[in-house]
């Protein structure tokens, strides 16, 4: 067996009974929305705060404005110049995977103990990427809020389930088949006003945080400005950006989305958000801006990008005899489509290096990891997780600079790929 898979009870429900029961079920019932009309989508923004996200895949005038303006806040401090002139702007991207993310928590514990790890430019998350994000974009001084988070949370420190009569009335006529209950608790303890406020104060420092959510409705991963959230000012600040939070973990049909009210058209509407990895298990940019262009136009051409992608998964195959029932049909078949797309995100982020002329490194759990817990979210694994990273970075990361599959000038086969 592989590392755990990403809420291993939830998923089995999620599949199994979603693909046979809700085809039959469908038309039941569903709970009331207020929806944005389709012809309005494109012009839904947060009341009081539009500038504070962007649809994925296109080019957007307001992030492009506000990572323009990042260049002239940021300090020499920060993003000093090497030798040769070049000022370089460290790029973290976290990726899903449950709490697979103890790999990740514990790789960037370990990165700091070497004394390496960088100031990072931006730092962009999704799902439980998306939890770990505000706090790897802080540094440092919050990586012990990361271990004891994954290294000491329970399932029930997440989600609980109902007995099976609820369950089958959830799927019914309810949302989802958990309550995530705890998991809002949870991100309400660590994030507070305090938190926000040193948020805001790297923002201003020229420093960009990113989380990307699903909304279901337009199909679209929205790319959320968390800096600029926490820099606003609004009295909804602190709620929205927990809700940002807890709409990117949100595992659809396992999970309640989250919903956000909008104003598009002079009107008020709901969209319904999920997980940010049901449209990518690890993004960039987004698409939205070109950082290249950016520069140059700000008259900072001497300034690159280096990337870093943390995979919280295993890219390798799970070679098993599949049995013939749909629950490990559905789950066999959902495993392989994550991997699937973890890898097309990585080449997708590789070809924007190369069109950026940016650095391009990641890395993934290595093959051979053979862990698997009790519960979802297990402790005991978690901190076998977090161990592996940790002594991964320790060792000096052996990090990944081609897409997995892709060999080498000499021939050789990436570390890490199939």
């Amino acid at each position: 067996m592989t590392p755990m898979t990403p809420f291993q009870p939830l998923a089995w429900l999620a599949h199994c009974v979603l693909l046979v029961l809700t085809l039959a079920l469908a038309g039941c019932g569903s709970l009331p929305r207020n929806g944005v009309p389709v012809n309005l989508m494109v012009d839904a923004v947060i009341p009081g705060l539009p500038d504070v996200r962007a649809p994925a895949g296109r080019p957007s005038p307001v992030m492009e404005r506000d990572m323009a303006r990042s260049f002239a806040q940021e300090s020499a401090g920060d993003f000093p110049a090497m030798a040769e002139g070049i000022v370089l702007h460290p790029h973290l991207a976290l990726s899903g995977g449950g709490a697979n993310g103890a790999f990740g928590a514990g790789f960037l514990d370990g990165w700091s103990s070497t004394g390496k790890r960088p100031i990072f430019k931006v730092v962009t998350g999704v799902s439980t990427g998306a939890l770990m994000a505000p706090f790897a974009f802080l540094g440092q001084s919050r990586d012990e809020a990361l271990r004891e988070f994954y290294t000491t949370t329970r399932s029930h420190d997440i989600f609980t389930l109902g007995d099976f009569l609820s369950t089958v009335r959830q799927l019914l006529f309810g949302e989802s088949i958990a309550d995530t209950g705890p998991l809002i608790r949870l991100i309400e303890r660590h994030i507070d006003e305090a938190f926000l406020h040193e948020i805001a104060l790297a923002h201003q420092s020229g420093r960009r945080l990113y989380i990307g959510s699903v909304d279901l409705d337009s199909q679209r991963l929205v790319i959320w400005n968390m800096g600029l959230i926490a820099t606003s000012g609004h009295p909804d600040a602190l709620p929205l950006f927990r809700r940002v939070m807890l709409a990117s973990a949100a595992i659809p049909i396992a999970f309640s989305p989250v919903f956000f009210e909008v104003e598009a058209g002079g009107r008020r509407y709901d969209e319904m958000h999920v997980d940010g990895g049901v449209a990518a298990q690890v993004f960039y940019t987004g698409g939205l801006f070109s950082a290249r262009e950016l520069r140059q136009k700000a008259g900072r051409g001497t300034t690159r990008e280096d990337i870093y992608v943390i995979h919280n998964g295993q890219l390798a195959a799970d070679t098993a005899t599949t049995r013939r029932s749909i629950p490990d049909i559905a789950r066999r078949t959902f495993k392989a489509a994550g991997r699937a797309a973890v890898v097309g995100d990585l080449f997708r982020i590789y070809a924007l290096a190369l069109r950026e002329n940016s650095g391009y490194h990641w890395i993934t759990i290595p093959e051979g990891i053979n862990l698997a817990g009790n519960e979802t979210f297990d402790p005991v694994v978690m901190q076998q997780l977090y161990d592996i990273g940790y002594e991964i970075a320790r060792a000096g990361p052996p990090w990944n600079i081609l897409p997995p599959g892709v060999r080498g000038e000499a021939g050789e086969m990436v570390v890490g790929a199939d």
